[in-house]
């Protein structure tokens, strides 16, 4: 039987007087290249977290940087319909590929994977977790600048198994005006704060609503958080985004890379700016 060393950074054995923290993260696929890391979270559902993270990845296309989304969303996908993405990921011995949308930006999602798009995915959580961690350690991202998570809603087990799997360069978090939502997003900080995970931005979904005829805006879903929230947290890069019927149009027809929303750019700029 193998004896403790008392040299924790080379000693495999995992006893009671280890001091070094066991580090958790998953070795990207050999055949794959990505720089940056970036969790799209919300605390609840429904804010519009897989819209946000459609935006960002395409509008960091648009600026020449190679932007990829890991789906991991597994019971919920959406990222695949919102880019009109319908064909399935090929593999081969080195791995599973990617698929490219129209503008470039690399996907890789469940409904990639299913013979029916459309099939529920009923699975308990450690197969989920388990194929969340395949899209990093199998997938062949190629030169990814930017892999965009698009994560599901809440701080459960495929939120802990990202933050400890793979390594985060930065999280965004969507929340919306309504206090509630605002409560549980506040948890979702407080979790990443925790484990010591750096949060880039803030973005306020559904923050207004711009009268086409007046021009004025209505905060339909109660006054706007995100100062004090982001001032309360110390995130520096801030955005509100408008509810839009043409938003949610796009995103219905597949569309979602003939938007551009000037509000993201200061956090791409954030995102941009992380260092490694």
């Amino acid at each position: 039987m193998s004896q403790c060393s008392h040299d924790c950074k080379t000693c495999s054995q995992n006893c009671g007087e280890r001091k070094e923290p066991q580090s958790f993260l998953e070795k990207l696929n050999p055949h794959a290249r990505v720089k940056k890391v970036i969790a799209v979270c919300s605390g609840k559902g429904g804010v519009g977290k897989s819209m946000v993270t459609a935006l960002l990845a395409s509008a960091a296309q648009k600026k020449g940087l190679r932007a990829g989304v890991l789906d991991a969303d597994i019971t919920g996908p959406s990222i695949p319909k919102m880019f009109g993405v319908h064909e399935r990921a090929v593999g081969d011995q080195s791995g599973v590929y990617p698929v490219q949308t129209a503008g470039g930006v690399q996907l890789m999602s469940l409904n990639l994977l299913l013979e029916n798009e459309n099939d529920p995915v009923i699975w308990r959580g450690p197969i989920i977790t388990g194929t969340v961690k395949q899209f990093w350690t199998e997938v062949i991202w190629e030169d990814v600048d930017i892999l965009f998570v698009d994560m599901p809603p809440g701080t459960g087990d495929v939120t802990l198994t990202v933050f400890q799997s793979l390594p985060i360069d930065g999280i965004v978090f969507v929340t919306s005006p309504q206090e509630l939502v605002g409560l549980i997003v506040e948890k979702a900080v407080k979790m990443a704060k925790m484990m010591n995970l750096p949060i880039t931005a803030l973005i306020e979904n559904m923050s207004y609503f711009k009268c086409m005829a007046c021009g004025k805006e209505h905060e339909i879903f109660g006054k706007s958080r995100v100062a004090q929230t982001a001032k309360q947290y110390q995130i520096a890069a801030t955005a509100r985004l408008p509810l839009s019927p043409d938003i949610a149009a796009a995103a219905d027809r597949g569309g979602v890379e003939g938007l551009h929303l000037k509000q993201l750019d200061e956090v791409l700029n954030a995102i941009e700016q992380i260092e490694k």
